[in-house]
């Protein structure tokens, strides 16, 4: 009973609170209790204040709900104390009728599991290595005892000596005190601490992953205490000092703090099982909570076990000593394998030591927890419900003639505390309430095993004797390491005749003979493979007169055999794991390094080593073994490699292989793609697809999408497998058609975009005849579709959430007014609903079910495009911190093990804290040192670690800087910008937790620096933090940050300027000659012979009184354009004819500029400014440029100098006579191509005229004006633009000096992945290419049929049809004073080509060259 004598159970129904965590039962503590003032109720302080340990006797499984820090019933009962007073409190608990009442709550608060246990303790309870004397007996080491010499020194200070206490029977142990030998200088710096059952088979008390050496005393009389960071069960514990006071010697006094503990035992010999038969012989469950703890020496055996008839089961078993948990819950489509589940978890658990497992089921979800690891799963299949039939039984599988019971171990070893779902097990096993199987014996004490384990390190070898000249050499034992080589085994026959070692080399065990009465010097035998794998294996060799076998885990199959001579005569002494150090000399010399790991059950000469003889160095020797433990850890259990890595290791760590899984790092922790198509923009990045990942290091696993960069907002496409316009089946209205869509990311992926984009839109369509939609809004809709939480969604494209409306009802235009979707008129004309679905939280699609098809003549097809979203709010999540003592708070940073911190910043100032997060004496901060310098600082225990990186320029420079992040238990590393990152290792020993409790500052806080400018994207361990939210609601700060430009404004080429946004920036490219995102996109054309472009440099206005005048005579009526003191001329080309003209200026004078093709292939520029009486000619002679390949041309005049370059060739200048004008008068037009021009014109541009220019013209720019850009692109400038003929737009022409080629995503020649797209698509890419003045196809093909017949009627006129050909030519020579009839004239020569695509296909290729 509790302090009162109250109950401290209350039945459910009661009047009594149940407080399973009630608040106001706290309540009344802390008013009566003021020791007790705000007690948080965390799961740290929890921890700290109650033992992690738990009965099993279902206490509390009841209402934890108030307290909202508490995730779980379960939780809550695992740090509940488990001491109870006398097992009739534990005998009368039936946890499915009681809660723990709030008086016994409150005890537990008051009356924590921390007495002490060892100062009542009488000398006999004590023992020790050895003693200096009598005052000096272990009975003295009782902490702020004077008694004898003051505390306990033993004979010897080294590393062999140790302190042991025996509390009587188990205790529940929660923390340990040290303190030094009273009024001397004789104190232990560090120590180990074991623990065990028995007094045999000793376990160290593990922390963070490692055998935990606690830091001791600085003085003889200052108590050191050390709360455990997870509590243990034992009677004995062994305290080992590592390291003492170098003036004195090993003096300990010492007091180890927790409570009582008690729990009834069940022993399995490996044949008895133990059932637990249902009343109603059938058990269906939806929520199951199952407690055991065990502990075995066997790596095999089945712990628990149920079925059912349908298919139903859950097995836990041992397998390579690994917990595996298989559950089935059933499944109605592919048949039982679908729905089975297994889950691994922990390692090395054959140790016989005990381990603590908890089953937690909700349906489908299950939390398995083992030794405080926790792992979540969902099962797979449909259903909730787990159905046993007849039992559920433990310790093995009955056997019953099924599968299930086949080839399955029973388990050997002890269970304890063994709770089904309220009922105690293991009580009702003791009261003989359960028949155990008739099979074995089931006892009530747990039996010990007989075999002694020898730990080896680095520097250990162990010394046992033998049976001198024996003609048999016989060894055997069993090691587990994690090595793949290592020394196990070595031993010097006698009378000179050779050795023996046996080795570990590349995870094979081999063995050297070494001989000297024979020829062959040396014999070499090998078998086994992965025995580094830290299980248990099994080595036996036997040698005699010519013969030799080696045998591996008992496999004789697998025995290697020689016959090779031999000689054998066994030496004295046989040394195990290393050798002496005087012995390892050159004729002792051995072929590995020592052995770290473990061995057990050493025979020698057919003869079982004793190992607690040798303890007492009665036989043999040894040096920094441990004997009777076994110190193996397994490194990768709890697997720090993230992300799928694969985790290796040897004796003192693990290494992460991260290949093929889309992360890099120490463990694999760091995305290597970036988070968004907005990411890869801003990192020059193209059109193309790209693989994200939206959250970074988070759980999420990167995905494939395309980036669409050729507008000024990225677009994400996320596809499907849906094919465009697919035909709905036609179902009756009972079973409607479901059409599922299979994304190329996962749900979860998708809802990463949506989340973080601006806008997302998808476009559906619905072709029906006689096929009705949704109806009316007032009625039952017969199409839905489901969006991503699946929920049904009852509007179709063009609509909002919540209007049972189509496109052209919000619109009005429906075809039949009485109807708000053109499909539900019911029309037996096909009809179309189509529109974008724009309400992100809903997208994307992943159903969509069609209804009404199941009637004669309804026909439907649907087609649903991609998912695109635009925009990364992440990416540009910002705000400005006005002054150094503002700062943003968030709640606490979860790192424990692993963390990241990613984020941009710029500022003017040259110091302030970016972030800080404290704990009681562990922290992270990153921080601006100053102008040059970046720190990364942080304590997880060990002592503050910082990590610094030094920049060669200033980062105060109010331009963007990246800093990245990251500290793991291997190592911790920062990086700013693209510096060299900075690493800092990890200590293999010591804590790697980073514990933290306050909020998380952004800016500075606590009076330190603060920080003074903008910082954006801020992200850890992949979650984004909202900046510009928390900036809102914070007063005196400011959301977003401006300036952009100043950092991201060089990514706008070619003369592109940056646009400053709230989100980012963009590049206003419209007067350049390039397109794209950072003005770097070459737009360019292919010119069909006879094509012509003219640029008229002032706009043609068309009033309703002159609609009908044509677009020249207009532009001649406008004032001229200023007289040019300069020009700058930039294009590229290619082509294969000559002679030709490349661009021309004209003029309302006599004024003009030719840049041309000689017949000879060279470039030819004409200047004729007046002033003079021919044209300035400059010929560039050294090459031919009519070669088919790409050439840039530049030019630059400035009054009477004019620069040429060409391709890659030096700079030329150029000067015009002295007698030239130096201004272009009045310019009229730019022509490419052709000169089409009115009035005079040079003689030699007509001889040039003919037969036009034909290849490719890119990138062409005059001065600000893009004349190939304003016809191809819709821009400000491309009324100013005449085309004659069809203008397809090609990259043929750009020269790859200044531009790569172009990909073929975007290039309009290579549309294979255009393939599958369709025309119902608004925004399909293969739509709206730039055709200006353009025929029908239709049209041309009529009109190149009746050409066929003309000519050949008239194929016999030979006279006649030259006189054409000669008129044509002709005609082109005088086009210039005709030019509407020469336009008329070329669109018909264009319309009678039926092949004028496949003329244009062929030439492209001819260019391509």
């Amino acid at each position: 009973m509790v302090p009162g004598g109250k109950d401290p159970y209350t039945p459910v129904g009661s009047a009594r609170t149940p407080v399973c965590g009630v608040k106001t039962a706290l309540a009344e503590a802390q008013r009566s209790n003021p020791e007790l003032p705000g007690v948080a109720l965390t799961r740290s302080a929890i921890r700290k204040n109650f033992s992690a340990e738990r009965t099993g006797h279902g206490l509390c499984w009841g209402t934890v709900s108030a307290i909202p820090q508490w995730s779980g019933v379960a939780e809550l009962c695992q740090l509940l104390p488990v001491t109870i007073d006398s097992k009739k409190h534990a005998q009368s608990v039936k946890s499915n009728n009681y809660f723990l009442s709030a008086s016994y709550f409150l005890h537990f608060i008051l009356n924590k599991c921390d007495e002490p246990l060892i100062s009542g303790l009488s000398h006999m309870f004590f023992s020790s290595s050895s003693s200096l004397s009598n005052s000096y007996s272990p009975g003295y080491a009782k902490i702020n005892k004077r008694g004898g010499a003051g505390g306990w020194s033993p004979s010897d200070s080294d590393h062999y000596q140790w302190l042991q206490v025996d509390f009587g029977n188990r205790k529940q142990i929660s923390a340990i005190a040290t303190q030094g030998r009273y009024s001397s200088s004789d104190w232990v710096t560090q120590y180990r601490m074991l623990y065990s059952d028995t007094g045999r088979n000793w376990k160290p008390y593990h922390q963070d992953g490692n055998i935990w050496a606690f830091p001791g005393n600085v003085n003889s009389d200052s108590v050191v205490r050390h709360d455990l960071q997870h509590a243990i069960v034992a009677r004995y514990v062994r305290i080992v000092p590592l390291d003492w006071n170098e003036e004195g010697h090993i003096g300990l006094r010492a007091e180890v703090y927790g409570c009582s503990y008690w729990a009834d035992v069940i022993n399995f010999d490996g044949h008895v099982v133990l059932p637990y038969r249902f009343r109603n012989k059938k058990m269906k469950t939806l929520k199951d909570v199952i407690a055991l703890k065990f502990k075995t020496s066997e790596s095999e055996g089945v712990l628990l076990h149920g079925e059912g008839q349908q298919g139903d089961y859950i097995t836990l078993e041992l397998k390579k000593a690994k917990l595996v948990l298989s559950l089935n819950l059933g499944s109605n489509q592919l048949g039982p394998i679908y729905g089975h589940t297994s889950v691994t978890s922990g390692s090395l658990l054959d140790d016989h030591h005990w381990h603590s497992v908890l089953i937690e089921r909700q349906g489908r979800s299950i939390n398995l927890t083992l030794d405080r690891s926790m792992q979540h799963f969902r099962t797979n299949g449909e259903f909730d419900y787990l159905d046993l039939d007849y039992e559920i039984t433990f310790g093995g599988i009955p056997f019953s003639g099924k599968p299930s019971s086949n080839n399955r171990k029973n388990f050997k070893g002890c269970m304890e505390s063994v709770n089904y779902n309220g009922v105690n097990i293991t009580d009702l096993a003791r009261r003989k309430k359960l028949e155990p199987s008739n099979v074995g014996n089931l006892s009530f004490s747990c039996v010990e095993p007989y075999t002694v384990p020898v730990f080896f390190n680095a520097t250990s070898y162990l010394e046992v004797p033998g049976r001198l000249n024996q003609d048999l050499f016989s060894v055997s034992f069993q090691f587990r390491t994690w090595n793949p080589s290592g020394l196990l085994l070595f031993s010097q026959f006698a009378d000179n005749l050779g050795n023996v070692e046996i080795d570990l080399v590349e995870s094979k065990v081999s063995v050297h003979i070494n001989t000297t009465q024979s020829k062959t010097s040396q014999i070499d035998i090998s078998s086994g493979s992965g025995l580094n794998d830290g299980q248990w294996h099994e080595v036996r060799f036997l040698a005699k007169e010519n013969f030799a076998v080696l045998t591996i885990d008992g496999d004789e199959a697998s025995a290697v055999r020689t016959n090779s001579p031999l000689q054998v005569k066994t030496g004295e002494k046989y040394f195990l794991g290393g050798f002496l150090n005087h012995m390892n000399n050159a004729s002792h010399s051995v072929l590995q390094p020592s052995f770290q790991g473990c061995m057990q059950l050493i025979q020698i000469d057919d003869q079982l080593v004793d190992l607690n003889e040798v303890a007492q160095r009665k036989p043999g020797s040894f040096a920094n073994v441990t004997i009777d433990m076994c110190a193996i850890i397994d490194r990768c259990v709890p697997n720090h490699c993230e992300h799928g890595g694969k985790c290796s290791q040897t004796w003192d760590s693990f290494k992460c292989t991260c290949d093929e899984t889309g992360y890099s790092g120490a463990t694999c922790h760091n995305s290597i793609y970036e988070p968004s198509c907005e990411a890869y923009k801003h990192l020059g990045q193209t059109s193309n697809y790209y693989w994200i990942d939206p959250d970074g290091s988070g759980p999420l696993g990167p995905l494939k999408v395309y980036c669409n960069m050729t507008e000024d907002k990225v677009w994400t496409i996320v596809s499907h497998d849906l094919q465009m316009q697919t035909t709905v089946v036609g179902y009756s209205p009972e079973k409607y058609s479901v059409t599922q869509l299979i994304y190329s990311a996962s749900m979860d992926q998708i809802s990463a975009i949506t989340s973080s984009a601006e806008y997302c839109e998808q476009y559906v369509s619905y072709f029906c005849r006689m096929s009705r939609l949704l109806n009316t809004p007032d009625g039952s809709p017969y199409t839905w579709w489901v969006g991503k939480a699946n929920e049904k969604h009852y509007y179709w494209g063009g609509s909002e959430p919540g209007i049972q409306k189509c496109a052209c009802g919000i619109e009005r235009n429906c075809t039949d007014p009485k109807y708000y979707c053109n499909c539900d008129a019911d029309y037996k004309q096909w009809r179309k609903d189509a529109g974008f679905l724009s309400y992100k939280d809903h997208l994307p699609v992943s159903q969509v079910v069609v209804g009404d098809t199941d009637r004669q003549g309804s026909e439907a097809k649907l087609s649903v495009g991609p998912l695109r979203c635009q925009g990364d709010r992440n990416y540009w999540n910002a705000a400005s911190f006005p002054n150094p003592s503002s700062y943003l708070h968030f709640s606490t940073f979860q790192g424990e093990t692993s963390a990241d911190i990613s984020f941009y910043f710029k500022t003017l100032i040259p110091r302030g804290v970016f972030l800080e997060n404290l704990g009681n004496t562990d922290f992270i901060k990153l921080e601006l040192k100053s102008a040059t310098e970046v720190s990364f600082s942080f304590d997880v225990g060990n002592g503050p670690v910082e990590i610094v990186v030094r920049s060669p320029s200033p980062l105060n420079d109010d331009q963007w800087h990246r800093v990245t992040a990251e500290r793991n238990v291997k190592q911790a590393s920062l990086q700013v910008d693209r510096l060299p990152q900075q690493i800092r290792k990890a200590p293999t020993e010591g804590h790697t937790r980073l514990e933290l409790y306050s909020q998380l500052f952004v800016g500075g806080a606590g009076g330190q620096q603060g920080f003074l400018g903008c910082i954006r994207s801020l992200r850890m361990n992949g979650v984004t933090l909202d900046l510009e939210e928390r900036a809102k609601v914070t007063s005196g700060f400011k959301s977003g940050c401006s300036g952009h430009c100043t950092s991201y404004g060089a990514n706008c080429e070619n003369g592109g300027k940056c646009i400053e946004k709230y989100h980012g920036y963009s590049c206003d490219c419209s007067n350049t000659a390039y397109d794209g995102t950072f003005c770097n996109k070459d737009v360019g054309a292919f010119f069909e012979e006879g094509m012509w472009l003219r640029y008229n440099f002032q706009a043609p206005v068309v009033t309703a009184r002159d609609s009908g005048s044509k677009a020249e005579n207009s532009a001649e009526q406008q004032p001229s354009s200023p007289d040019l003191a300069q020009e700058q001329i930039h294009f590229s080309f290619s082509t294969t004819k000559a002679p030709c003209i490349l661009l021309y200026v004209s003029s309302l004078t006599t004024d003009f500029l030719a840049v041309l093709v000689k017949p000879t292939g060279n470039l030819q520029i004409r200047y004729n400014l007046g002033g003079t009486k021919e044209p300035y000619n400059i010929d560039v002679d050294h090459r031919s440029i009519a070669n088919g390949q790409p050439h840039s041309v530049n030019i630059t005049r400035h009054e009477k100098t004019i620069i040429l370059k060409l391709d890659h060739y030096p700079s030329m200048s150029y000067h015009l006579p002295s007698s030239s004008d130096t201004l272009f008068n009045s310019p009229k037009s730019l022509f490419l191509g052709k000169v089409i021009e009115t009035g005079k014109i040079d003689q030699e541009i007509h001889k040039y005229n003919t037969p036009g220019f034909t290849g490719c013209l890119s990138r062409v720019q005059f001065n600000h004006i893009a004349p190939l850009k304003a016809a191809l692109k819709q821009t400000n400038a491309s009324a100013h633009v005449h085309i004659q003929g069809e203008l397809v737009e090609s990259n043929c022409g750009a020269s790859p000096l200044t531009l790569s080629p172009m990909s073929s995503a975007t290039d309009p020649w290579h549309l294979d992945h255009l393939d599958s797209a369709s025309a119902d698509f608004p925004y399909n890419p293969g739509q709206g290419q730039a055709i200006r003045n353009g025929v029908n196809r239709n049209s041309a093909i009529i009109g190149g049929v009746i050409a066929v017949v003309i000519f050949t009627i008239l194929c016999t006129l030979v006279f006649l049809i030259r006189y054409m050909f000669r008129h044509k030519g002709t005609y082109h020579t005088n086009e210039a004073k005709g030019a509407e009839s020469a336009e008329s004239a070329d669109a018909a020569i264009m319309n009678n080509d039926p092949n004028f695509t496949e003329t244009i296909d062929e030439s492209k290729k001819e260019w391509l060259i």
